[in-house]
């Protein structure tokens, strides 16, 4: 076997080939609980897909609670997005929804976890405290934006009206593929992240003022149409 030349690493074909394959898991995984629902999806079902014995899949995961802890990593990533700094101008109606449009991509891209959220964070103590914590951050980054508009004069509301308000849009960020799925609107459509920040949005567009207030109905009108 042909040594490396100096000063540049070896590669440890045994490592890629084991990343790769888990990577094929995870993504396999993923596009099987987002269309099946997790709850339907085993790891029988998985290595079916893969192609691969059930043997070769414990190799990388021992579990498919282990499947979804990693995918729920990648989520964490993916959702934990810093919110717009505070600007007082209309063009922050337009930050504000950009970054609620990324938020709902991410729930979107990761849906499998909304769609069973009570017995997945229910089965995982860890993964319980970690949502939570997202929750938590979502909230204060809610609660500091409508702030942020408030002090622009953009925004008219009271610290309490914030806090239900913020609520109120977590609430709608959780349920809403859920309230589209029972409607039998199944999530299908690349415009759904769009749709629910747009429906987020609604929420907080009866305490904008002025100039804030009309650009929201440009953006809206853009939209819709």
């Amino acid at each position: 076997m042909a040594k490396p030349p100096a000063g540049r690493p070896s590669i440890d074909g045994n490592a890629v080939r084991t990343q790769r394959t888990r990577e094929r898991i995870l993504a396999v995984s993923l596009a099987l609980f987002n269309g099946q629902g997790e709850a339907h999806v085993t790891t029988g079902t998985i290595a079916d897909e893969l192609n691969i014995s059930p043997g070769n899949l414990y190799y990388h995961f021992r579990n498919k609670d282990q499947i979804v802890e990693r995918l729920f990593e990648r989520y964490e990533e993916r959702i934990s997005i810093a919110p717009p700094e505070p600007v007082a101008d209309a063009g922050a109606i337009e930050d504000l929804w950009l970054y609620l449009h990324l938020m709902f991509e991410a729930i979107w891209d990761y849906r499998f976890l909304y769609r069973n959220l009570d017995d997945i964070v229910g089965r995982n103590r860890r993964l319980r405290e970690r949502y939570n914590h997202i929750v938590q951050a979502k909230l204060s980054a809610v609660e500091g934006l409508c702030l942020g508009l408030v002090e622009g004069g953009l925004m008219r509301a009271s610290p309490r009206e914030i806090k239900a308000l913020a609520l109120n849009v977590l609430v709608v960020a959780t349920y809403w593929l859920n309230f589209r799925a029972i409607r039998g609107e199944r999530p299908a459509d690349p415009r759904d992240p769009g749709t629910g920040a747009f429906q987020v949005m609604s929420l907080v567009a009866p305490y904008l003022a002025g100039e804030a207030r009309q650009h929201f109905e440009r953006l809206g009108r853009e939209y819709v149409e």
